[in-house]
């Protein structure tokens, strides 16, 4: 009789038998899955965080490589850059023209940085350039102006190539402190560079070339109002916020435009002290940080290194925010001879009438009158 339990064919498993095997190796795939997938992640993480480190790392470098160079090139610069052109970012341009009081060439021959200050043209630059003619080794020039002015000077002029890398300056707002800073930086740059006077586009220099140089390289001080004065348009733009780095007592206000020596000029884009103060507690509305940023700072860091009066004469006499304009009827020789010696001041501890180096504002309009008369007023 045959038997009705039936054989099992070669490779084959029963029913219950092949349940179980499922059952005791689903666990074990599953595992070998989530173990691929978490050496996956693994890998993308990485592969991640090492492509990010490597771009952070190529921008770091590219960064720090700028401001190595910079610094590279004042340790071995015998002469001015070639080109103001750089692509520095203004923390970057701070610490390397702030490295560039150490070690100076000592064959070096000391030159005036003039530091332009404008919105765009210069329309009193063909006097300038009768001013300049014939020292070419003892000036330099920086044009800081609008971003969006494409000057168009003639490659003959002085002028010609010489606007830095600029950004927007706004009246009574620190970025008027922001790009006097960048002018002094970038003028710092020149090894050969020892004073830095600002001027604007309605400046004229009131003697020829030769009397201001020697007029500045020969002071034991710099040019730079800075007086305490108890009144609503100076200690009463005092915010108490400055404390304790600026009390009261240290606030001083000055005219804008000065003339600095090398160590100040150093000092003025190191800072990083009181700057922050007068950018958040000195804001237009109610402060002119470009009245009182500098005059306050050095005053605090190197008093006795101020002259505490400026080389520009300016009129205020006419009242209203801006000085008083000046056209051809008013620009008379009486009138210059009454600018220049109208007054008394102390230089190197001795009385002088000679007081004043610039005047502004003038007109675009009298440039003519000035060039035709420009021997008979200022001597060049």
């Amino acid at each position: 009789m045959q038997s009705r339990v039936s054989t099992l064919e070669e490779g084959q498993v029963p029913p219950r038998i092949i349940i179980h095997q499922h059952n005791k190796h689903l666990p074990l795939r599953l595992l070998l899955l989530f173990l691929l997938l978490g050496v996956g992640l693994v890998f993308l993480y990485v592969s991640m965080y090492t492509y990010g480190c490597i771009r952070i790392h190529d921008f770091s470098s590219s960064r720090i490589h700028t401001h190595q160079a910079c610094v590279q090139r004042l340790a071995s610069w015998t002469r001015p850059p070639l080109t103001l052109v750089h692509e520095m970012n203004d923390t970057e341009l701070f610490s390397c023209a702030s490295s560039s009081l150490n070690k100076l060439p000592s064959n070096r021959t000391p030159k005036i940085a003039f530091m332009f200050l404008t919105r765009g043209p210069l329309p009193l630059s063909p006097l300038w350039d009768k001013f300049f003619q014939g020292n070419d080794r003892l000036y330099s020039i920086y044009i800081h102006s609008s971003p969006t002015y494409d000057p168009d000077f003639d490659p003959s002029s002085p002028f010609y190539g010489r606007q830095i890398p600029s950004q927007v300056a706004e009246w009574g707002r620190m970025s008027m402190c922001d790009a006097e800073r960048r002018l002094l930086a970038n003028a710092l740059l020149d090894v050969s560079n020892e004073w830095f006077v600002l001027v604007s586009e309605a400046c004229i220099p009131l003697k020829n070339f030769s009397t201001i140089y020697t007029h500045i390289s020969q002071s034991h001080l710099s040019f730079l109002g800075a007086f305490d004065e108890d009144s609503p348009n100076a200690r009463g733009r005092y915010n108490w916020g400055m404390e304790p780095e600026v009390n009261l007592l240290d606030w001083r206000k000055g005219s804008q435009w000065f003339e600095l020596s090398r160590k100040l000029a150093v000092d003025v884009v190191r800072d990083t002290f009181y700057y922050p103060k007068f950018k958040y507690f000195c804001r237009a509305d109610s402060c002119y940080s470009d009245e009182h940023y500098l005059p306050t700072m050095l005053t605090l860091l190197s008093p006795r290194l101020l002259a505490n009066r400026t080389l520009t004469w300016v009129d205020w006499s006419r009242g209203g925010p801006h000085p008083a304009l000046y056209d051809v009827g008013e620009l008379t020789e009486n009138f210059f001879k009454d600018v220049v010696d109208g007054e008394s001041c102390m230089y190197n501890n001795h009385t002088t009438n000679l007081c004043f180096m610039f005047l502004r504002k003038i007109a675009p309009s009298a440039l003519d009158h000035l060039m035709s008369n420009s021997l008979e007023f200022f001597g060049y």
